[in-house]
């Protein structure tokens, strides 16, 4: 297997990467109180020094009281959680890496196992947790106004602190993505709509905020899904002219890469083509794109909670694409979280060497 591919560099703006590989955003929970931690820090240096080209954090929650439903997942606001993002940044950059923070609102959110509750109840488009079940609040105007300055501030202490770029969590159910639904999007103001296209307002309005914050020349990425977490086979966008009338104004808003969440990378996304979201992202809009979903393992993220361990895969597959220019840069889950080393055994050919993944993984910060 010829890799060569994935490490060529990828220069955009504020982005001077080594490779084309993307530490995927992954939720750890370790931040007490939303503040991260030394062993966070540490975590992201392990996998700079493990030659990943460009880390992105977990999701890490803007300044809005309900923005999380998990006070261990941190804050990216406040001086104590920005210090500790400080440390992290520095860290990853001390050791040759270049990382961006993935900012988030989670919306409308069941409760936490723990019991734990946000000191505010949760707040989304039109006051749905799931298709037909409520939960929380509909936003009003000015609690929409202040959720997209939250993103913008959040995006320009991003550029300050001296990360690379910043992402915008879009997908899997979280905030933005609860607007762009129309199962929890019920709205008849502007930020609704009969269709994906209107429906976007929100999205494209913190995309603006998100580019004014941080001026020309600074990274933006968007994280976007088809499915959601109550239906995995949902599709947003059905067919490729829908998915023209959502990613286009994305783009056109300030977006410089799209971060194409799949569950499976080789999975086609329509009919008659073999190209997967990432694939026809880049195809419709012009602009760069991830992919992501199962790549170097064999099973898909939600099955090792259903106690099902994946094992290391061929990269073949990937490798075609990549080849092809279906997408340019490649997030890697689970095969890092289990292994900082993971990208530079896959350019020294140590194939023998890779891990499989169980959940228990999930236990700690390796």
């Amino acid at each position: 297997m010829n890799t060569d591919s994935l490490f060529q560099p990828f220069k955009l703006k504020s982005l001077n990467m080594k490779n084309r590989f993307v530490m995927a955003p992954m939720t750890r929970s370790f931040s007490p109180n939303g503040i991260p931690t030394t062993d966070v820090a540490s975590y992201y240096g392990k996998r700079a020094a493990g030659e990943v080209g460009l880390i992105l954090s977990e999701g890490t929650v803007i300044d809005r009281g309900s923005s999380s439903n998990d006070a261990n997942i941190p804050h990216f606001y406040g001086d104590q959680a920005l210090k500790g993002w400080q440390n992290v940044i520095s860290k990853v950059q001390h050791e040759g890496g270049q990382m961006g923070p993935q900012i988030w609102h989670m919306g409308i959110m069941g409760d936490h196992h723990s019991g734990w509750l946000p000191p505010t109840p949760f707040e989304g488009p039109s006051g749905f947790v799931n298709p037909g079940e409520a939960k929380g609040l509909a936003m009003s105007e000015s609690d929409i106004a202040d959720t997209i300055a939250a993103y913008g501030r959040a995006a320009a202490d991003a550029k300050r602190l001296g990360f690379n770029c910043v992402e915008i969590h879009g997908a899997h159910g979280y905030l933005i993505d609860q607007f762009f639904w129309d199962a929890l999007n019920h709205r008849t103001d502007k930020w609704g709509g009969n269709n994906l296209s209107e429906r976007s307002r929100f999205g494209i309005e913190v995309i603006k905020e998100v580019r004014r914050q941080v001026g020309e020349d600074f990274a933006v990425i968007i994280r976007l899904s088809q499915f959601k977490p109550q239906d995995y086979n949902y599709k947003l966008a059905t067919n490729p002219a829908e998915m023209e009338a959502w990613l286009n104004p994305l783009v056109d808003a300030g977006v410089d890469i799209l971060h194409c969440s799949q569950r499976r990378f080789w999975e086609p996304e329509f009919e008659g083509s073999d190209l997967n979201f990432a694939g026809w992202a880049k195809k419709i809009t012009g602009a760069p794109t991830i992919t992501v979903g199962s790549i170097g393992l064999t099973g898909e993220f939600m099955a090792a909670f259903r106690g099902e361990a994946s094992q290391p895969a061929s990269l073949d597959e990937l490798v075609r694409r990549m080849d092809r220019g279906d997408f340019d840069l490649v997030a890697v889950g689970r095969p890092l979280l289990s292994d900082p080393d993971w990208v530079k055994k896959v350019r020294e050919g140590r194939s023998d060497e890779f891990k499989g993944f169980t959940k228990e993984a999930l236990a700690s910060l390796i």
